[in-house]
């Protein structure tokens, strides 16, 4: 681009798509093509696209024109699947909160993450939706920057904000239901190897469940063995295999934290495959109060983690930053314990919920 295209964008405070094409030496139809996700572009070229993008601060008018008046009257929501329990409560929430609003719910599913940086057509932005609510790390920092950069409203689950963003972000509390949960197993259950199923390491939630668990054994004298931590995946067959490992391996634990339910219902299945009794020999834990939870046997010890609040809260907050409305940037919502059969508790802390199968 010259210094004399550069100048102009600049005094206008408005950079244009002509502008945005000189910037990458690329024809206005090809920026176009990216940016409206009609057909595929190169890598190399979306990424000099991209960059011109955030060099001129180029709002799309595509996109002043959908928000304004070309309304698609969709929400768009990016979840990392839908057959499990927590992805099916957090939808159930989002679809409730919308039913008497204008907006139908238009759900992508994809297992890795969504990148400008990819060359493909964005499969969900201002092009075919009003708003975006997007679950976890499955879009990158630098997509969600120029997504609002172009005017879309998006609300984050389970996750920070990019730097340099005012992206709304929807969470309930890991950190502290973990670091409880643990210290539950150490004091009230008399538990001092516990070993610990991660879910995925580009997760932050998973990150700050593993964070509580190690904390809450620091803080009672007990380094946590690293040889008791591996990945589980949210997966009930990736735990099973990890635990059906350990056994195998003779790894030595009194108890198993899993970071989902899922992960826990795969670790009591492989120790029972390895004539292990839960709780008796080894007691395991889980995340999330997924309905099976409470009706296992034995009924599994969790953390009630609120997924169609979470869902409720980001469709009215998407509704709400649609609508100009002021709104909280921050969300938290309250976690509590749910004390189970699973994990043998000699006695229960007042402060959590007791529950045989509910």
């Amino acid at each position: 681009m010259t210094a004399e295209a550069n100048g102009r964008a600049r005094a206008n405070d408005r950079a244009t798509i002509e502008d945005v094409a000189r910037y990458a030496n690329v024809s206005t139809a090809t920026v176009s093509r990216l940016l409206n996700g009609t057909s595929a572009v190169a890598e190399e070229t979306a990424s000099r696209i991209y960059e011109a993008i955030e060099q001129l601060h180029y709002v799309a008018h595509a996109a002043a024109r959908g928000l304004a008046s070309q309304k698609h009257h969709t929400i768009g929501v990016i979840v990392p699947d839908t057959s499990s329990y927590f992805v099916a409560s957090l939808l159930r929430g989002i679809t409730e909160a919308l039913l008497d609003s204008q907006y139908d719910t238009l759900i992508f599913v994809t297992p890795t993450q969504v990148s400008i940086q990819s060359g493909r057509p964005l499969p969900l932005g201002e092009h075919n939706t009003d708003g975006l609510i997007v679950f976890n790390q499955l879009v990158s920092d630098d997509t969600l920057r120029l997504l609002e950069r172009r005017g879309l409203p998006l609300v984050l689950l389970f996750r920070e904000p990019p730097d340099e963003s005012h992206i709304p972000c929807i969470n309930f509390e890991n950190y502290q239901a973990a670091y409880e949960l643990t210290e539950h197993l150490i004091v009230n259950c008399g538990r001092r190897r516990i070993a610990f199923l991660r879910g995925l390491a580009n997760f932050p939630d998973s990150q700050w469940r593993e964070n509580g668990y190690r904390q809450a054994q620091l803080d009672h004298g007990i380094t946590p063995d690293e040889s008791l931590i591996a990945v589980g995946g949210f997966r009930v067959q990736l735990a099973e295999q990890v635990v059906q490992e350990w056994m195998a391996e003779g790894r030595e634990m009194d108890a198993i934290f899993a970071a989902d339910d899922n992960m826990a219902m795969g670790a009591i299945k492989a120790l029972r495959q390895a004539g292990k009794s839960v709780p008796d020999d080894i007691a395991v834990v889980g995340f999330n109060d997924d309905l099976p939870s409470r009706y296992l046997s034995p009924a599994l010890t969790t953390v009630y983690a609120p997924a169609e609040e979470v869902g409720r809260s980001a469709a009215n907050t998407l509704l709400a930053l649609m609508d100009g409305q002021p709104i909280h940037e921050a969300i938290v919502l309250p976690t509590h314990l749910i004390i189970r059969q699973s994990c043998g508790s000699l006695s229960v802390p007042q402060s959590v919920s007791l529950s045989a199968n509910d």
